[in-house]
């Protein structure tokens, strides 16, 4: 495998996306997020393979120099880059030092929509906190209080995949705080959590959802109680 510096690395698998540019997708994958980001027109299954090519030829750098590399790849404005720095991400994320969070904040708060802040979530966060429980108040706290409705629809999020360990609490006490909000995504979240938790325990879900359907949501009812 080749070790090459970030710059070097970025502008390589620039040069690997953009032979498979395809104009018609990229409008429509644009047009689909509201026009917000620049996109090369790579569906994912071909971006995958495009990127598993590629990490077979680059090493990744570690620690610092991986934060440095994910930054990179976030400040390009190709949506491919951002989703190949979070699949990249996954794997590291589980070793990663206490130092990583601002990074993953600055995720959530820069080319923020909801494909990115859901995996970022879920996927990078919520692994990091399950490694970190000493920040699994601190930060989520802060977050559902964050004038960033990005960072709310975080904390509603990041257990999504705690499965019997989701602190439903929290997670509950979050769901009051955003309750009476108009938000379109935050309603989602609210309800999309409660519906993962309901695959463990339906009978808690459907007993909130009762005792609070006057605070609640039409959509974040409807979602929670999809499959119970």
């Amino acid at each position: 495998m080749f070790t090459v510096s970030n710059n070097e690395f970025v502008g390589i698998i620039l040069q690997e996306f953009s032979k498979f540019n395809n104009i018609v997708d990229a409008n429509a994958m644009s047009k689909y997020m509201r026009n917000r980001f620049q996109f090369f027109g790579i569906k994912s299954e071909l971006r995958k393979s495009i990127q598993k090519d590629f990490l077979a030829t680059y090493k990744l750098p570690q620690d610092d120099e991986l934060k440095d590399l994910i930054e990179k790849l976030w400040a390009a404005p190709q949506r491919e880059c951002h989703y190949f720095a979070m699949e990249i991400l996954e794997k590291p994320i589980k070793k990663a030092d206490e130092s990583w969070m601002p990074l993953l904040e600055k995720m959530i708060s820069e080319n923020s929509w909801w494909d990115s802040v859901d995996a970022v979530a879920s996927k990078l966060i919520g692994t990091y906190l399950k490694k970190y429980p000493n920040f699994r108040s601190s930060y989520p706290d802060k977050w559902i209080a964050s004038d960033n409705f990005w960072f709310r629809r975080t904390a509603l999020l990041y257990q999504l995949k705690y499965k019997k360990d989701t602190d439903f609490e929290r997670l509950k006490s979050y769901i009051l705080r955003t309750a009476h909000e108009k938000e379109f995504f935050i309603q989602k979240a609210e309800g999309w959590a409660l519906r993962e938790f309901a695959k463990i325990n339906a009978e808690a879900v459907g007993q909130f959802v009762l005792e609070n359907t006057a605070t609640l949501s039409q959509l974040t009812k409807r979602e929670a109680l999809k499959n119970i």
